[in-house]
């Protein structure tokens, strides 16, 4: 697992369809309190226990001591936690019962067999339940054959039997869940031969192409029968849960396995668990054999907001139609994020050679434009597993050209500024596009999604049925189309986060509303994080202390207006033609609004191909990275 371990740490997401922006203001609406209570569930993921720790593969950063293990059942008893079993989750997901306050669930995946030697011997001393996941091909590998599990050779010797099994089970302490027959592996998802997770990705052959969604659906519906039917075959009972490798999942794979039976998921999330019958079940996995102070930090740091350091970039400067110039370009890339260190990277997926923002081409296979090349999937799988960063899909809301769309309605041509935006109340419009985010999700690993900064309604705009709208109207409208679009893209990634851009002039003038349709309430109430464009350059006004100073005041007196902001500003200046702003300038409004109280900073553009701005000097001030820093 552990070659997968940043893969399955993306971030970051849920199952189900995300609640409405007016539901999620109501629920900002209070103060936050000092200490963030627990959630009423926190889910533990454990693998390979080990008497000693140095016996483990070199790549198993997973393992755990017993020592550690034994010490971590201690400070849970110790500190009023409750252990409770699949059974007590599922009623409390049902309604029928509620769980006892500081409930843990603890899991163990891989069905190895130091579960049985180590941890059932626990368990039973201090009758704690557990759920135990198997991975079938792995129990059924043939004598004598063996494979590289995390840096070591396994073979069948490495897993539980049958026999171990039902003796687990007649306990009453374990319940068996599937961790698929076959899945517990990669395979090849683009046309460069990167491998992402195969419960997730459709797969990539040179010959045949992408895998079809029907034909994805098929692959996962006939691994997960086959693992539901061998666990009922030697134990008698199916598996009612479902535990996804590496903690990657989406919602079509999610739905063959409850037509399974298996309606309980449980991925890999720091996010909260939601106790809503039907709601994929995030887990805490624990790695690097924290002792109990990593334990308690897990489990306390759930709900603490991280600062975010974001760097934003043109795909367009990493395209080249030379093979060789564009390997060359990425490799600049990652070498400049691998030192800079930020936190998220959010990445155009659009083709913009020209800067209108629009549309007419994009970097991943679709079904309504040209493909200018197969390129995001690649860029960001790079960037997650070579820099550890997580990675937001840079998409526009309505600035689409589609061939052969001329009829289509927009709000108007552009000029003047303005993007060219098509009319987000034509039917037509509202499926292409949704097709477009579709498709980027069937094909592209990413954390998240940026709305661009297309998705905004003036009222000298050809606005149609909106015409009579209030703004407030208006921005709710726009809200719910992109909640729609992030909802169609969670059919393939359904752990996605959302963030959107939104323009300063609304924030510092809220009555302007009117002129955009935005605002930085509905937003934070909407998505996970806003990208604010903290870019007076945009508004042809002086980039002055006091206009960052209050800015920054207008976000605080937001609720928690600094716990979902991400200050972003200019790493060029507009007015002078695209002239690079000093990194030491950037570097000091980053300061700026850092000592007005601002938790998540970001820039744009990042022109990595010509150092700008240079890496040394801006990367004090955007890397998530302590300082000084450890080189690559």
């Amino acid at each position: 697992m552990s070659r997968w371990r940043h893969v399955l740490l993306l971030l970051f997401f849920f199952a189900a369809v995300p609640a409405t922006a007016a539901d999620r203001l109501a629920a900002l609406s209070g103060p936050l309190p000092s200490r963030q209570p627990l959630p009423p569930l926190i889910v533990l993921n454990y693998h390979d226990v080990r008497d000693d720790i140095r016996d483990a593969g070199r790549l198993d950063s997973t393992a755990m001591s017993t020592d550690h293990l034994i010490a971590h059942f201690e400070w849970l008893r110790g500190n009023g936690f409750h252990m409770v079993s699949l059974d007590d989750v599922v009623a409390a997901q049902r309604g029928d019962h509620a769980l006892p306050p500081k409930a843990v669930l603890l899991t163990f995946d891989d069905g190895l067999a130091s579960f049985y030697t180590r941890v059932f011997p626990l368990l039973r001393a201090y009758g704690y339940p557990a759920l135990f996941a198997l991975e079938g091909s792995w129990m059924d590998l043939p004598a004598g054959k063996r494979f590289d599990y995390n840096g070591e050779g396994c073979g069948r010797e490495c897993f539980v039997d049958w026999q171990q099994v039902n003796e687990m089970r007649a306990s009453g302490l374990v319940e068996i869940a599937s961790h698929t027959y076959d899945l517990h592996q990669g395979v090849v998802a683009n046309a460069q031969g990167n491998t992402m997770p195969a419960a997730l990705a459709l797969a990539y052959d040179a010959k045949r192409g992408y895998e079809t969604p029907d034909a994805y659906r098929a692959r996962i519906r006939a691994d997960l029968r086959r693992s539901a039917d061998d666990i009922a075959v030697h134990t008698g009972q199916r598996p009612r849960a479902i535990v996804w490798p590496y903690g990657a999942y989406n919602r079509v794979a999610q739905a063959e396995a409850a037509a399974l039976g298996m309606t309980i998921s449980l991925s890999l999330d720091d996010e909260p668990a939601q106790l809503t019958e039907g709601r994929n079940i995030p887990r805490l996995l624990i790695a690097d054999d924290i002792g109990v102070d990593g334990l308690a930090s897990l489990i306390y740091r759930q709900r603490a907001i991280d600062p975010q350091r974001v760097v934003q970039v043109d795909l367009d400067y990493v395209y080249d139609p030379d093979p060789a110039q564009q390997e060359k370009n990425l490799s600049a890339l990652l070498d400049r994020i691998r030192r800079m260190k930020p936190s998220q990277v959010w990445l155009q997926t659009y083709a913009d050679p020209d800067g209108d923002g629009v549309a007419d081409a994009v970097y991943f296979p679709n079904r309504h434009l040209p493909m200018r090349a197969d390129l995001f999937a690649r860029v960001a799988w790079q960037l997650r597993t070579r820099c550890e960063v997580d990675v937001y899909a840079w998409m526009p809301v309505l600035a689409f050209r589609f061939p052969g769309g001329g009829d289509l309605p927009s709000l108007g041509h552009g000029g003047d500024g303005d993007h060219y935006r098509l009319a987000p109340w034509d039917p037509r419009v509202r499926a292409m596009i949704g097709d477009v985010y579709e498709d980027l999700a069937m094909h592209g690993g990413m954390s998240g999604l940026l709305f661009s900064d297309d998705a905004y309604l003036r009222d000298t705009d050809a606005l149609g049925p909106l015409a009579a709208s209030k703004p407030a109207q208006r921005t709710q409208y726009l809200i719910d189309f992109t909640l729609e679009l992030a909802d169609r893209a969670r059919q393939w990634r359904a752990q996605l986060k959302t963030a959107r851009n939104l323009y300063a002039r609304p924030v510092l003038e809220p009555a302007s509303e009117a002129w955009f349709a935005q605002s930085l309430a509905a937003f934070n109430a909407a998505y996970d994080y806003t990208g604010l464009m903290a870019m007076p350059q945009l508004d042809r006004t002086p980039a002055t202390n006091t206009w960052f100073e209050r800015l920054a005041a207008a976000v605080a007196a937001q609720p928690h207006g600094l716990d979902r902001t991400v200050f972003e500003l200019a790493a060029v200046d507009w007015r002078a033609g695209g002239k690079p702003v000093p990194p030491s300038v950037l570097g000091a409004r980053l300061r700026l609004l850092q000592a007005q109280g601002a938790r998540h900073l970001g820039y744009y553009p990042d022109n990595f191909v010509a150092d700008q701005p240079a890496l040394e000097a801006i990367r004090p001030y955007i890397s998530a990275a302590e300082h000084p820093y450890r080189e690559p």
